[in-house]
């Protein structure tokens, strides 16, 4: 018999806060299943940037997009409390292709790590050991892909912890951050 692990109060409460969340409507987003083995209880959200209204979850629809594309996963482990400083943390990841001029800059990664930190103190997140990377990648086709020519793309990968009781502005931030990377203007809130 399959047996039934039953979802804190606590933790129900914030993934419906995540799955209310007010995100830009340019996005196609849905929830996934989240990552295994990484906290006792999880909720993942993935979205790719539609360059149009596109509005809520989708039951099952695609989210890949050539514009931009991440994920965010809030995690619930009370045995992590110490190390993370709150039985809370979430992980977001957000990428997205460049014009080759705006990669060649060396404070692309830096302007794309500013993205995400304004967007969570616009909406008032409150949050605490936040880190991560931001990386640019610059290629080159060769042989039969020689006629693609050179590209660039932008990955921002983070972990904070939340503070506060307001999960929501959480992943409304992410999606705020999705679509800067994405190359379109600031959304309400920024």
């Amino acid at each position: 018999m399959a047996r039934i692990e039953l979802q804190p109060v606590e933790f129900e409460a914030a993934a419906a806060q995540i799955r209310g969340a007010r995100l830009r409507d340019e996005l196609v987003v849905q929830e996934i299943a989240a990552p295994e083995r990484i906290a006792p209880r999880s909720i993942a959200l993935a979205a790719g940037v539609a360059r149009g209204p596109r509005r809520g979850l989708t039951p099952e629809g695609s989210i890949d997009s050539h514009h931009g594309a991440g994920r965010l996963v809030l995690m619930h482990d009370p045995g992590s409390a110490d190390q993370w400083g709150s039985p809370y943390r979430i992980v977001c990841f957000a990428q997205a292709p460049l014009e080759v001029e705006i990669g060649v800059d060396p404070f692309i990664s830096d302007v794309a790590w500013s993205w995400l930190v304004d967007a969570l103190d616009a909406r008032g997140a409150e949050y605490t050991y936040l880190s991560g990377t931001a990386t640019k990648t610059l290629s080159s086709g060769f042989g039969t892909l020689e006629a693609q020519g050179d590209a660039a793309q932008i990955e921002l990968r983070a972990s904070w912890t939340p503070r506060g009781a307001n999960f929501a502005v959480h992943a409304e931030a992410w999606s705020e951050l999705l679509c800067l990377l994405a190359g379109l203007p600031h959304g309400e809130g920024a």
